[in-house]
């Protein structure tokens, strides 16, 4: 069987674009509060 063409490791997604992360920084946040607003039912990963 062939592999498959996109891949990645949960721990890479949530140490780059986890709630936690997001919340760090002032962008971070923004980007939280923009999903919020916007009505996302996943605001992270």
């Amino acid at each position: 069987m062939t592999k498959r063409t996109l891949g990645g490791t949960v721990r890479k997604r949530k140490r780059v674009s986890g709630f936690r992360v997001r919340m760090r920084t002032h962008h971070g946040r923004n980007t939280i509060k923009s999903r919020r607003k916007k009505g996302r039912a996943r605001l992270s990963a």
